[in-house]
């Protein structure tokens, strides 16, 4: 049977009950790093008593392999207990996970999924934005007109909106939604549940200002939901429904959303 089971995003006191017993019962851990997951397993031990079977397998699988590994899966292979981690958080949120949860259900084994530690959930309540709905999107492209499709979606998708953003990159997104959507607030959460935790408010210029340049850490970025046109009586998803061109669609998008055309018309391209 396969586990998937998330990790401590950063305290290790938020670790489940289920979640060690399921470390400690694994024949075989598949971990996104070997490392990290070992070092877990002994500060468990260490802190918590567990007690993990003896001679357990740790495999590597990340982005990188997950999907040559899982092409060379046999179902016997989760006759055993196996357990999938990820370095921190919930496995399938912009980490490894959901290819393994996929060939399970193709091929009729049983899974089971652990709730627990989530940094885009946590940043969401956080935030303090009344909005019950959101998209997530992870981490945006590095560059080119993919980034620049994915962060205009985010800005104008009419919902809040959560990003992930690395370090040497922080300074690079709040500049871009400066330009883009100046007045729009949004919150910054650094290092969720570490010793050196903070919250940001404000718009993308507020913040950078109170950043002064101090961008180390791992981020989550959570953006106000935008203001949709009042007069709108349609909305994108209606304007999508119309046998129209692409481009055609990106400027009635636009009118309704106050996205810039030409990065709205590369968006609908990878739709």
């Amino acid at each position: 049977m396969l586990f998937l089971v998330p990790t401590p995003i950063g305290n290790i006191g938020d670790i489940t009950l289920r979640a060690m017993s399921a470390l400690s019962e694994a024949d075989t851990l598949l971990c996104e790093d070997t490392r990290v997951t070992k070092k877990l397993i002994n500060i468990l031990k260490e802190r918590y008593n567990l007690t993990p079977k003896e001679h357990q397998n740790f495999i590597p699988l990340h982005s990188h392999n997950e999907k040559s590994f899982v092409e060379k899966l046999e179902p016997s292979f989760f006759e055993q207990n196996v357990v999938y981690v990820s370095d921190a958080g919930m496995p399938g949120i912009s980490d490894p996970g959901q290819v393994l949860v996929r060939y399970c259900i193709d091929n009729g084994i049983a899974y089971d999924v652990f709730p627990g530690a989530n940094a885009l959930l946590t940043a969401f309540v956080a935030s303090g934005f009344v909005e019950t709905q959101m998209l997530f999107y992870g981490f945006l492209d590095h560059k080119g007109n993919s980034r620049e499709s994915g962060l205009q979606g985010a800005l104008h998708s009419g919902y809040a909106t959560i990003l992930y953003e690395s370090p040497h990159r922080l300074e690079k997104l709040l500049l871009e939604i400066d330009k883009e959507a100046g007045e729009r607030k949004i919150f910054l959460a650094k290092e969720l549940t570490k010793k050196f935790q903070n919250y940001f408010h404000g718009t993308a210029k507020e913040i950078l200002q109170k950043l002064s340049g101090n961008y180390k850490g791992e981020w989550v970025v959570v953006i106000e939901a935008g203001v949709l046109h009042a007069s709108s009586a349609i909305g994108q998803n209606d304007i999508l429904e119309l046998d129209l061109p692409k481009k055609i669609q990106a400027k009635l998008i636009s009118k309704i959303t106050g996205e810039n055309t030409k990065s709205c018309y590369q968006r609908l391209l990878t739709l």
